[in-house]
């Protein structure tokens, strides 16, 4: 990220990219020069938090017809935060995590968020 843009973040003089909910929030932008001239935008790499570190709230079994959205409505009240179950079980490919019933799903809460079941997922 270049100082301008460093500075106007940091000042709140930029509006995010992303927001709040978004498993992009925070994730820098930037811009790549091709040898032709042109400028190609992306988002830089994002980092899957340590599912260790999440601290549990409790635990899903899957059953046959389960869906990932209809998981995530339940459990955290928004379908679009499906993301956050595929981070706390280590999920790169989101369709895995309700293919096999009988599946545990570690439902948690935040990255940095502090709670759950104590002595359990990163909880104290």
């Amino acid at each position: 990220m270049d100082p301008i843009e460093a500075f106007l973040q940091a000042n709140a003089l930029v509006t995010p990219l992303y927001p709040a909910t978004s498993r992009y929030h925070g994730i820098a932008a930037a811009q790549l020069r091709l040898a032709d001239g042109t400028h190609v935008a992306y988002l830089r790499r994002r980092f899957i938090p340590p599912p260790e570190g999440l601290a549990l709230q409790q635990e899903h079994q899957v059953v046959a017809g389960d869906r990932l959205d209809n998981l995530a409505a339940r459990y955290l009240g928004d379908p679009l935060q499906y993301w956050r179950l595929c981070d706390a079980n280590r999920a790169v490919r989101p369709a895995e995590l309700t293919e096999t019933p009988g599946r545990r799903l570690r439902i948690t809460l935040p990255e940095g968020i502090p709670g759950g079941i104590p002595g359990v997922g990163g909880a104290d």
